[in-house]
């Protein structure tokens, strides 16, 4: 399983890449899984709902099932965040992790920056970052892509992906 990270700031086009990048992936045969990295509380069940309800009532974790998808939804309760190689751990063998976010994360990157945004530039201080993905000129020696260009950016992402076993060792970040 190799994975590689998109990391950027709010507003800078990471979500709406990932929504352009899956679907060229998945016409080449690579199986692609994603881990989104959230701020502060979030929800992905239905107040009301049996599941819901579990959770209220204090179920450490609650796993919902049907036919078509299942979900597990684990429960902090004032734990740690879990840190994303753990995070990764958990995940189903896939060809490919896209993983959303984690911008403080030691891991190998794509750094995706949207000038419109006049947000600073992560690659100078974050040596993990392998590659750029921009609509904005900008002077390094990393390969750098147009956000519009998916074709390109497909091709970034599949080069600089790193097994999992490696994703952490000095080495590669």
């Amino acid at each position: 399983m190799k994975v590689i990270g998109l990391a950027g700031w709010s507003g800078a086009g990471k979500t709406t890449l990932l929504k352009r990048i899956i679907p060229h992936l998945l016409k080449e045969g690579i199986r692609v899984s994603v881990i989104k990295h959230a701020h502060h509380e979030f929800d992905v069940d239905v107040p009301g709902k049996d599941s819901w309800e579990h959770r209220q009532a204090g179920a450490s974790e609650v796993l919902v099932s049907s036919s078509r998808r299942w979900a597990l939804m684990h429960e902090l309760r004032g734990a740690a965040e879990p840190r994303l190689q753990e995070l990764l751990a958990k995940m189903a063998p896939v060809d490919l992790v896209l993983v959303e976010g984690f911008k403080r994360e030691p891991h190998r990157k794509i750094e995706v920056h949207r000038a419109a945004n006049d947000k600073p530039w992560l690659f100078p201080d974050d040596p993990g970052i392998a590659g750029i993905v921009t609509d904005a000129k900008v002077e390094t020696r990393l390969p750098v892509v147009h956000l519009d260009d998916i074709d390109a950016a497909a091709a970034l992402i599949k080069r600089s992906a790193i097994s999992i076993e490696d994703l952490f060792s000095k080495e590669t970040v």
